[in-house]
This record gives structure tokens, C-alpha cells and sequence, in this order.
């Protein structure tokens, strides 16, 4: 569908990869665009392309992914795009995968728009007001894991931390190729740009998710941080309180191998009180050996329960 805005001052060419026939009017209109056209099914993945023609004209030109699913790598959306001062072509666009703008509202900007260059920022601004939306999201998300990890804290909430960071890791791989958009803007100077409001908008939006995001990676740094302390820790009480049981229990194994002999000659068999003095002296070697152990301070907090809410006790 092409569209003419602002009483044709620049024009909005829509299409689909299925309709590609409607393109058959542009193909005499320059040979950089039609070879665009006919490449442009093959790409797959983000790219950006800037360029000068022989006329003089600016070009950008490139595919951009839109969406992207967190369960699926090939689940994503792609459109591509070409953009000169006053043609602006997009290829597989869906405005339905935005569910938070306002068509309306958006058409009435659009149409007051004074050249292409404006006319793209503001999908792009769209983009950007979409992805702040969802970050929100996540940034509830991630408030709930933090206090999980206290409440909580297990190998189930060290993979729920993993699954964040990975979802981190995803909106990045959006983020970076919009940057790389802003930036290619302002690289190639269209009508000095940089000076006008849809401009600085825009990249006011991109500024913040990637601060946003940048902070929400430092946050999840921590968490994980905080979980090798806390494993760390935990992992040497376990050690520590093995070490100190097998102390204990020494004495209770050291008098079994003792009188679990077969040797012919054992006085100790005879005694008639033998079987007490063996009770009582297992029993005060052990508990002789714990309240050394006490003094010494090496028991610590290890034969203590764990208290609720505590990362450590």
C-alpha cells in the first residue's frame, strides 16, 4: 500500500513479501532499488546499510528485528526497510504486534510529519514506547526473584536467575541493532536531524531502555554474586559439619574396632561390669572430645538450625 503524507511532501510505500508484484512501479525509478528489492527477501537477520548514490541522495537501508520470542530462537519478527529524505519504503511491518499504540493518534503525528526521515523515527519511536512497556515487565519480574532469593533460596531460584539473564541477554540483541540505527541517523546527517524533537525523542527512548537494561544486568550480577556466596558458604558448613562428626564419632569407632577383635587373649571380655565401663567410657570420650571441640571454638554456628529468612544462619 503506498501512502502519500503531508499533502505529498514524502511518500510511505507498505508491502509484503507476498505482494512484491506491487513493486513493479518502482523498478524504473533507480537500479540501487530495485536490486534492494529483489535481495531483500533473503535477509533473515538484522542489518544496516548506508550509502550516497551518484545523484547525490542519502540512502539507509537495511532489516530490523522487532520481536523476538523468549522460548524460540526462529520465533522472531523482521521487517526491512529503505529509507531516502522523502521515499520510505517498508517491507512486512505489522502495526498488530504493537499492542500499545494508539493508530489514531499515530497516522494524525505521522501525517504531520515534514519528510520521510521523521516519519521513521516515530515507527521507530513506537518500537521503543513497545519495549519500554514489556521491560516494565520484566523489572517486576526481576523485583519478585530478588526477594525470592531470601525468602526462598534454592537451586530452583539460582535457574529462575539464569532464565532472567538470559531474557537480559535477548532484549539487548533487540536493543543494539535500534542503537546502531540512531546512530547511522545521525551518522549520515538528513537535513541536520539531530536538531528536530521526533529526533531527540527517539533517542531519549533508546537512551533509557539501555540504561534500564544496563542496570537490570548489574542488578542480576549481583543476585548472582550473592548466590555463589551464599553456596560457597553453605557448601564449606557441610564440609565443616562432616569434619566435625567424624571427630566426634571417633571414639564409638575407634572402641568398636577395638573390641570387635578375635584375639584369644582379651581380659576385657571377662569383666563382669565390662559392657558398662565400655558404655560409660564411649560416652565420656565422645562428649570429652565435643566440649573440646566446644572450647576450641570449632563446632561454630554448625549444630544450629537454619533460621527463617537468614541467608546463612
Amino acid at each position: 500500500m503506498k501512502e502519500n503524507i503531508s499533502g505529498n511532501k514524502w511518500g510511505w510505500m507498505r508491502l509484503k513479501l507476498v505482494e512484491m508484484e506491487e513493486t513493479e512501479s518502482l523498478m524504473e525509478e533507480g537500479e540501487e532499488l530495485n536490486l534492494w528489492l529483489k535481495q531483500v527477501h533473503k535477509n533473515n537477520k538484522n542489518c544496516l546499510r548506508v550509502e550516497h548514490l551518484m545523484n547525490g541522495e542519502k540512502v539507509l537501508k537495511g532489516s530490523l528485528i522487532y520481536k523476538q520470542s523468549i522460548a524460540g530462537e526462529k520465533d522472531f519478527k523482521i521487517f526491512h526497510f529503505y529509507l531516502t529524505t522523502y521515499r520510505l519504503i517498508t517491507i512486512n511491518f505489522d502495526f498488530q504486534e504493537l499492542k500499545q499504540i494508539n493508530l489514531k493518534a499515530f497516522h494524525k503525528r505521522i501525517e504531520s510529519t515534514e519528510n520521510a526521515i521523521d516519519g521513521f523515527l516515530l515507527i521507530i519511536g513506537e518500537l521503543m514506547n513497545e519495549m519500554l512497556m514489556e521491560i516494565d515487565q520484566f523489572e517486576e519480574a526481576l523485583k519478585q526473584l530478588i526477594w525470592s532469593v531470601r525468602k526462598r533460596n534454592g537451586t530452583g531460584i539460582l535457574d529462575q536467575v539464569f532464565k532472567c539473564r538470559h531474557e537480559l541477554l535477548i532484549w539487548k540483541s533487540l536493543l543494539i541493532p535500534i542503537n546502531e540505527l540512531k546512530m547511522a541517523i545521525d551518522e549520515i546527517n538528513f537535513q541536520d536531524n539531530h536538531k528536530r524533537e521526533i529526533f531527540s525523542c527517539t533517542c531519549k527512548r533508546i537512551e533509557r531502555a539501555m540504561v534500564l537494561l544496563d542496570e537490570y544486568k548489574r542488578e542480576i550480577d549481583s543476585i548472582i554474586k550473592l548466590e555463589e556466596v551464599i553456596s560457597s558458604h553453605r557448601g564449606n558448613e557441610i564440609m565443616k559439619t562432616l569434619t566435625v562428626m567424624t571427630t566426634i564419632f571417633t571414639p564409638i569407632m575407634a572402641f568398636g574396632a577395638l573390641w570387635g577383635m578375635n584375639f584369644k587373649q582379651m581380659p576385657e571380655l571377662e569383666w563382669k561390669y565390662g559392657y558398662i565401663l565400655s558404655i560409660i567410657l564411649i560416652v565420656f570420650s565422645t562428649f570429652l572430645l565435643y566440649a573440646y571441640l566446644r572450647v576450641k571454638g570449632w563446632t561454630g554456628d554448625l549444630l544450629k538450625g537454619k533460621k527463617k529468612g537468614s541467608f546463612f544462619k
